[in-house]
This record gives C-alpha cells, sequence and structure tokens, in this order.
C-alpha cells in the first residue's frame, strides 16, 4: 500500500492521479509501460516528461487536460505558442466563441483594406494588433472547446466515433 505525499508543490500529474484515487503502484499497474518508480520520478520531476508519457497518462488518467498542460507549459515547442485553457461549462465556451467570431465579422473589411497591399504600415498597427488579439481568444475558444469534448469522450458521455 503507497504512502500518501504530504509535498506541498505538487505536479500536476501526480495532482490528477491522487485525484483519481490511486497510488503509484496503481497507476503503474494501469499504465502499460510504466513503474511506480518511474511515476514517482515524472511526478517530482526528476526525469525529463515525454510527450507519449503525457499520451498515456492522459489516456489511462481520462484526463485530456494533460495534454494540453504539457503543450502549452512544458514542450520546448509549444510552450508560448499552445494557449493553455481550462475546463469550462459548454455555454460558457459557446458564448465565448460566438462573440469572437461577432467581433472577427466586424473586423473583417479593415484586415482586407490592411492585407490589401501585403503590408502592415504604421497607422494600419493598431487595427491589426486588434485582429490578431480578437484571433488570439478565438483560439482559446476553439481549444477550449476541443478539450471540453474530450473531456466527455473520456468520460463516455460522448461517442468518439462520431467525432472521428
Amino acid at each position: 500500500m503507497g504512502r500518501k505525499s504530504i509535498r506541498e508543490n505538487k505536479s500536476i500529474y501526480q495532482i490528477t492521479r491522487e485525484e483519481l484515487g490511486l497510488t503509484r503502484e496503481k497507476a503503474g499497474e494501469l499504465i502499460p509501460g510504466f513503474s511506480p518508480e518511474r511515476i514517482e520520478k515524472i511526478e517530482n520531476e526528476r526525469v525529463q516528461i515525454r510527450p507519449e508519457d503525457v499520451k498515456l497518462m492522459a489516456e489511462y488518467y481520462k484526463a485530456p487536460g494533460l495534454c494540453n498542460y504539457y503543450c502549452s507549459m512544458e514542450c520546448p515547442i509549444g510552450k508560448g505558442r499552445t494557449p493553455r485553457v481550462e475546463s469550462r461549462e459548454l455555454v460558457q465556451i459557446a458564448v465565448e466563441t460566438l462573440n469572437g467570431l461577432n467581433r472577427l465579422n466586424r473586423f473583417k473589411d479593415r484586415l482586407l483594406e490592411i492585407a490589401e497591399d501585403g503590408t502592415i504600415s504604421p497607422d494600419e498597427y493598431d487595427d491589426f494588433a486588434q485582429i490578431k488579439n480578437t484571433l488570439e481568444k478565438l483560439q482559446v475558444s476553439v481549444s477550449t472547446m476541443q478539450l471540453w469534448l474530450e473531456e466527455k469522450m473520456a468520460e463516455g458521455e460522448i461517442e468518439e466515433e462520431a467525432f472521428q
């Protein structure tokens, strides 16, 4: 029987495992190719977690948010490029997405004007920055909706085959 961790600064991987009520031993039995020792090293950041490890943990813990966390916070390529998203309710995601689309719709003519000559002149910087910010918010909304869908599929509430 494993001991309960008293560590204060736990990694997201440890928090997720503990929220499922799994000891490292049980998690090692659950995830193919993992041992309790490997899990402990990952959780305590004594080894660099690999993308394939994150995918397996996300799948077997039924926690697709681990993939987004890794890509946005730890991956050398994705860090700073992939937006960090948190789980939200579908209604909130839909409202944010539709608001973003409405804002973007208001900017479409201005974007065409800016792009027409293939350059962005200094007098267009502010408008282009607003368009870019709107697109980034929309990207977060889309990523959040993707996470919501993945969570529902992992929980068995939505059939995965319907979205492939």
